[in-house]
């Protein structure tokens, strides 16, 4: 890959994720502090981004591959997009704010696989090069939260601004991307969705795994759409510029994932991602920012072992039990489960439980996030009991 290309490429992904931890991490601060939203209401714009995941795949797979150029296509996507992150910022309505970040997160979430597409279509040897280029998306979501938290801007509009003028900027930069073309092809409805990879699911302990990746996404919509708000209530400062600590654990605990994958196997790596949940969620309970700040802190650094141990484990796991033939409409469907069915039904959910536990506008939160935690004892407790999987698992022959 030419040096000028790999430069071109990880700015694109350093812009990409950038956007994304600008406005999406701080959401229900700024729901809360400028429309008094409530839990549902923020819930429900949370929604949003797993509603776009799941119509997306039609998008990029039925359109944008068969009629356009992919750097094309997301630099006009980014630049509506930072259209629409402007006005939101005008908006005062609460029904309004969700239909703004609902077509938002409509232009968005394509533009997330059209840029794997254009940085895949460059590299030669794809296992080797795409973690390069991909690690600079992490140093875009790590970069704004601490920009965030640099410039004091955490409880302002100034986050969508910023995420608007990234996007703005790599709108425009978009254009200048090596050229991907159209694949001339169209893929069925069946096909955007990996829906030919359900043949998996006669797999006994692979419909056990799927079942508990949709059911896991409900407490880790919790911590997406509420950590920010709980941890500016309970007085922690610059609460974003902290939480990229769980982006920074995220870099670190994937790097001992193939190591651990082959060693102690599937399910006590999946146990282990699952099980983090239930301490970061007790951690949240009983943290403070007096004698158990420390606590705080842990339930942001397990983001690593969550989210690493449960979700790249689990992609891992689909890939080795997919084969080659039906892999990548076996991951398809497995980011459409749960970035999509899981985290619509989490958000939602977790919108209801915050409410619920809001006494006279204050939020409850020691019994708001044993909710989560009691989800999470119940998936461990399904998963120990239904999942045998055999030490070994071997390449699927399709």
């Amino acid at each position: 890959m030419k040096p000028l290309v790999f430069v071109k490429l990880s700015a694109m992904m350093l812009l990409e994720y950038f956007i994304w931890g600008a406005w999406y991490v701080t959401m229900g601060t700024y729901m809360s502090v400028f429309l008094n939203s409530s839990g549902i209401q923020i819930g429900a714009a949370y929604s949003a981004l797993a509603i776009a995941t799941m119509i997306s795949p039609f998008f990029v797979g039925m359109v944008a591959d068969r009629y356009f150029a992919a750097q094309r296509i997301m630099g006009v996507l980014h630049l509506l997009g930072a259209v629409l992150l402007y006005l939101a910022t005008a908006i005062t309505n609460n029904t309004a704010f969700y239909w703004i970040i609902l077509f938002y997160s409509l232009l968005y979430m394509p533009t997330i696989a059209l840029s794997n597409s254009i940085a895949f279509q460059q590299m030669t040897d794809p296992g080797k090069q795409f973690p390069w280029i991909r690690v600079f998306g992490t140093v875009g979501w790590i970069l704004a939260g601490l920009m965030i938290g640099f410039l004091s801007i955490e409880k302002t509009k100034e986050t969508f601004y910023m995420a608007a003028a990234a996007s703005a900027v790599l709108g425009l930069i978009s254009f200048i991307l090596p050229n991907t073309p159209p694949k001339g092809k169209s893929a069925g409805a069946s096909s955007a969705l990996g829906t030919e990879a359900v043949v998996l699911f006669k797999d006994k302990p692979y419909l056990i795994f799927f079942i508990a990746a949709i059911l896991v996404c409900i407490p880790l919509s919790f911590y997406y759409g509420f950590a920010n708000l709980f941890m500016n209530e309970v007085g922690l400062n610059n609460a974003a510029g902290k939480m990229i600590l769980g982006q920074v654990s995220e870099a670190i605990f994937i790097l001992a994932i193939p190591f651990l994958f082959n060693s102690i196997g599937v399910k006590k790596m999946l146990l282990l991602g699952m099980a983090a949940w239930i301490l970061r969620y007790v951690c949240f309970a009983y943290g403070n920012v007096d004698s158990n700040l420390w606590m705080l802190y842990a339930g942001i650094v397990l983001h690593g072992i969550c989210y690493d141990f449960f979700f790249v484990t689990g992609y891992m796991y689909t890939e080795k039990k997919a084969g080659e033939k039906i892999k990548n409409a076996a991951q398809g469907l497995f980011t459409f489960a749960t970035y999509g069915v899981g985290m619509f039904i989490g958000t939602w959910f977790s919108g209801f439980t915050t409410d619920h536990y809001t006494v006279d506008g204050v939020h409850q939160w020691k019994e708001i996030w044993f909710v989560p935690a009691y989800i999470a004892v119940a998936v461990v407790l399904y998963f120990v009991f239904f999942f045998k999987e055999k030490d070994e698992i071997k390449q699927a022959t399709n």
